[in-house]
């Protein structure tokens, strides 16, 4: 089956920021983002900005002021954050003990330290993983593996 799309491969995941500064300096000065395209569009779009993971793929973030496709209800500023149809996004770490380290000292949650994990024998795969929670309730895992 051919696919409908060209290039076909992941371009980037869109969060809304709770705090749009604090949300970039998370990224950028925590997770070493790279801040690439800020923009705006006047009555839909009151800030936003592509941040580059260094590999040509990106987080796309909205300010709370933006119009755009979403799944679920905006939620109010007294809300937990709820589950909806994305669990969580995955960044490829070269160490992900590092990484973790370093999300939590620019503020994110812990949610589950890193640990080895054996996800099939035949064939052998591996990973290192973890996961933390964002400024904005978003989960991000830290996966490394030779294999996947």
């Amino acid at each position: 089956m051919q696919s409908l799309t060209t290039g076909n491969c992941f371009h980037h995941v869109a969060i809304r920021a709770v705090d749009f500064d604090a949300t970039i300096r998370f990224y950028t000065e925590g997770l070493g983002f790279r801040l690439h395209f800020p923009f705006a569009i006047p009555g839909r779009i009151d800030r936003a900005a592509f941040l580059d993971a260094g590999d040509g793929r990106f987080v796309e973030v909205f300010g709370q002021g933006s119009t755009v496709q979403s799944q679920g209800r905006r939620r109010a500023p007294h809300e937990e954050p709820t589950e909806g149809a994305l669990l969580h996004f995955c960044l490829r770490a070269a160490d992900v003990d590092a990484s973790y380290d370093r999300a939590l000292a620019a503020g994110a949650t812990a949610r589950v330290a890193p640990g080895s994990r054996r996800l099939s024998e035949d064939p052998l795969v591996e990973v290192r993983i973890a996961f933390v929670t964002g400024p904005n309730g978003e989960v991000i895992e830290f996966l490394q593996s030779e294999q996947i």
